[in-house]
């Protein structure tokens, strides 16, 4: 695999985390799990993978400190994180320049490998790839754990927070993320930048999640992917109290 460059974002919109405040910490990354932080455990993911620059999105002061007593042998460096994760992204490829793999400071199971495996499958002529995993294949690997699933006609898919920003176009289909997450309290203005012949195929189970990728991409005007992921835990995170207690259960026993 050949060396590239990340970035984590680790950013928080504001007032209390639940799942710190449950772990008894000011923020997600300075949970520790099997004996590191959750920061230190996707540093080193990304650092095995063959990461050659990794940058962490935050604002937060103590996490700020920790990320300056990590080591690996990727260049490490803090940017300011926004008040939203698009943005947080949006201006993160625009200081790293692209390629650029980014994820999530609470991907707490986040392996070397599925990083690999997530750049080897994304199509050589896509501008930007996401990673989902196919709801059989995360509920084999966690039972018990409870996901958001988007439901094509090929399938139930859930995020893996894992994108892929291969290209300098791929910044325009972040500039569409921003206009939804702008737009994330009136859902009638998201829908209208979709349309309703879309939309409607969508909700009637027409569409496959290829073909859901792929015009999303062309609203943007980029070349979009879907890729599956190939293992189940990809898709795990840690966005409520309940998912720290299942990869604790997982990686402490």
């Amino acid at each position: 695999m050949a060396a590239f460059q990340a970035l984590v974002l680790a950013g928080s919109r504001g007032g209390v985390d639940p799942v710190a405040a449950y772990a008894g910490v000011s923020q997600k990354g300075l949970i520790v799990l099997g004996g590191r932080t959750l920061l230190t455990r996707v540093l080193d993911a990304l650092d095995k993978a063959g990461a050659e620059r990794i940058g962490v999105s935050t604002n937060d002061a103590a996490l700020e400190a920790a990320l300056a007593g990590e080591t690996t042998r990727a260049a490490l460096s803090r940017l300011p994180s926004a008040a939203g994760p698009s943005q947080s992204v949006h201006d993160g490829a625009q200081a790293m320049g692209t390629p650029l793999l980014v994820t999530t400071v609470d991907h707490a199971l986040l392996q070397a490998e599925w990083v690999s495996d997530f750049m080897a499958d994304t199509p050589a002529d896509a501008d930007i790839a996401i990673l989902l995993g196919e709801e059989a294949l995360v509920q084999a690997a966690a039972p018990t754990t409870k996901r958001t699933y988007l439901a094509f006609r090929d399938g139930r898919y859930s995020g893996c927070n894992l994108f892929y920003l291969k290209t300098p176009a791929s910044l325009r289909a972040i500039d569409l993320w921003r206009t939804v997450e702008k737009h994330r309290k009136q859902p009638w203005k998201i829908a209208a930048l979709f349309g309703p012949v879309t939309l409607i195929r969508y909700l009637l189970g027409q569409m496959t999640l290829d073909e859901m990728v792929a015009r999303i991409g062309r609203l943007a005007g980029v070349r979009a992917a879907a890729v599956r992921a190939r293992h189940g835990l990809a898709a795990v995170d840690v966005d409520k109290p309940a998912d720290l207690d299942l990869v604790r259960s997982l990686v402490e026993g």
